[in-house]
């Protein structure tokens, strides 16, 4: 009775047979700052800025973009000054 309680459980670690612990798998975002830009932001190129802003003109949080907030900082101070010299709209009018 002792080893025949636990078999109905299954794995006490709530994983499957992979051993990861989840419920799938879960491909890890990588950030399209370094993998397009080469880590560089610049204000002069709104056509790699639009990445990071929506459709709204908003810029996307870091937790979607998956970049640091260091770089998360270069983006928007990259946004704010295209924007201040008219390369980027404020917002989007529809």
């Amino acid at each position: 009775m002792s080893d025949d309680k636990f078999e109905r459980y299954g794995d006490r670690d709530g994983g499957d047979e992979r051993g990861d612990g989840g419920p799938g798998f879960r491909r890890r975002k990588v950030s399209r700052l370094y993998t397009e830009m080469g880590g560089k932001v610049d204000y002069r190129d709104p056509q790699t800025l639009k990445y990071f802003v929506t459709e709204r003109g908003k810029v996307v949080p870091r937790r979607i973009s998956k970049v640091s907030a260091k770089d998360q900082r270069k983006i928007t101070l990259a946004v704010k000054r295209a924007r201040a010299l008219g390369l980027m709209p404020f917002q989007i009018t529809t």
